[in-house]
């Protein structure tokens, strides 16, 4: 069984990195500490390298590839051992002139070179690696990305042939693709990843899931979040599809959405919060699907962010910070376009009332008072930005309030008739403004046994600075 390092290395194999191919290539070439000698499978890995320019790949296949190996990869290998053979690798020499006379054997010629004619090359026989051996010839390649650009029908016509010659040569599925180490070249899987999205349920729905599964065991992220859905039999939001798989496999469905999520798609860790929230499920778990759900909206899933800031708002009664939390997710989903968390986000911050107390004194405000009274001009400020009443302005702790995306207005602990409450944070001016008052705070104790004092100190203090101000809107 491989161990740790070695699994970490087959995934990055797999999912296309040249180095992990040549470690895996090396690993099966000369026998790992869980992975046995296979020099086949070796040869498809160093072949995968050497096509990423990992000169040391073609190095070892010219070194210790043998003939009766390299020849059932003929065309894909013949260019590796002439490099090798070029770059004065001994051991490619026999195997080069070898290769060259099956060749000439294959294409009709009378007899194979002198040196060779003794070597009878056994019949071909199929390989588990030689699935792959269809190509796509370039111009071919070249073709159907211009036809992708402009008319994916026209794409899907021509690619048709294709696709039905490589799933012919491919494995049945994508767990005999995992056994016999399949995998397509790159042209190959976007192939297959480009018919899974454009070809239609209904019926060809035998070759739709054959290029979901092998695209998918290639490593393509969103054949691997269809192919999750549809061992669920759900839909993207979670609901259940009258049409898909007979019987629903969880188990197969969460390994897929793994896959896809940890390739950056939310959109599969959100489907994996709705399969841990089924009844039918057998390890339906509400803490898993409340950790995946959370990890969606962290990506960005609207949806998932929506779900967490009502989930956070049902459950404020439990926790203080709750609407803190909910009042984020729900700004994060109505930038995204989400009428309904606008129309949560109501409820959870209302908007703020219009201080009228504050105008007539804005009226009065000078360079000179703005600079003997620095704390007080700022806490007028805020209550100018976000509409905060009397008490609210002059006992608001800055610091704490402060939550990023909203201030906390909470003085109940100085004024007893104080409630309470969220202000979002909407436009870049008031953040901007409330960083700067912030800074101002960072160093001063703004408690009743502060430097600023208690209420009707701070309430005193701001009626002898501004003397011109109507005193019934100064009243305690």
């Amino acid at each position: 069984m491989a161990n740790r390092e070695e699994l970490g290395i087959i995934r990055g194999a797999r999912a296309g990195d040249a180095d992990c191919q040549l470690a895996l290539g090396k690993l099966y070439l000369f026998g790992g500490a869980g992975l046995p000698l296979n020099v086949p499978t070796a040869l498809h890995w160093l072949r995968r390298a050497a096509q990423q320019q990992r000169d040391e790949a073609w190095q070892l296949i010219g070194a210790h590839i043998p003939f009766d190996v390299a020849r059932h990869s003929l065309a894909e290998v013949l260019p590796w051992y002439q490099r090798a053979c070029d770059a004065g690798v001994a051991a490619a020499a026999p195997v080069l002139q070898q290769l060259l006379a099956l060749r000439a054997q294959q294409d009709g010629c009378q007899a194979p070179p002198p040196d060779t004619r003794s070597v009878a090359p056994p019949p071909r026989r199929p390989h588990p690696l030689s699935h792959n051996d269809h190509v796509i010839a370039p111009e071919q390649h070249a073709q159907l990305e211009r036809l992708w650009q402009r008319d994916h029908g026209l794409f899907l016509q021509q690619a048709r042939l294709l696709l039905q010659l490589l799933l012919q040569a491919a494995p049945a599925d994508a767990e005999a693709a995992r056994a016999s180490d399949w995998q397509a070249g790159p042209q190959q899987l976007s192939l297959l990843a480009r018919c899974a999205e454009l070809l239609a349920p209904g019926d060809i729905d035998a070759e739709l899931q054959h290029c979901r599964e092998l695209a998918a065991h290639c490593g393509e992220r969103n054949a691997q979040l269809a192919l999750g859905l549809w061992f669920a039999r759900m839909d993207g939001d979670g609901k259940r599809l009258s049409h898909g798989i007979a019987a629903v496999n969880f188990k197969r469905a969460i390994r897929w959405l793994t896959l896809a999520g940890e390739q950056g798609l939310a959109e599969a860790w959100f489907a994996l919060s709705r399969i841990y929230l089924k009844p039918e499920f057998s390890q339906r778990c509400v803490a898993e699907a409340q950790a995946y759900l959370e990890r969606a909206a962290e990506m960005g899933h609207c949806g998932a962010q929506l779900e967490c800031g009502m989930y956070a708002w049902r459950n404020r009664r439990t926790d203080e910070l709750s609407d803190v939390r909910a009042a984020y997710w729900l700004q994060k989903a109505a930038a995204q376009g989400c009428t309904e968390a606008e129309t949560a986000l109501a409820r959870v911050a209302a908007p703020p009332k219009e201080a009228g107390w504050i105008a007539s004194i804005v009226t009065c405000l000078t360079r000179e008072l703005l600079e003997s009274q620095p704390l007080l001009a700022a806490r007028l400020e805020l209550a100018t930005l976000f509409g905060l009443s009397r008490a609210e302005a002059l006992l608001l702790d800055v610091n704490a309030a402060d939550q990023g995306h909203c201030l906390v207005v909470d003085i109940r602990a100085s004024y007893g008739r104080g409630k309470r409450r969220l202000v979002l944070l909407r436009t870049a001016r008031e953040r901007q403004a409330l960083d700067r008052i912030v800074r101002l705070f960072e160093s001063i104790d703004s408690g009743p046994d502060g430097l600023e004092g208690n209420y009707r100190q701070r309430l005193y203090r701001l009626k002898t600075w501004l003397p011109a101000a109507d005193d019934d809107l100064l009243a305690a």
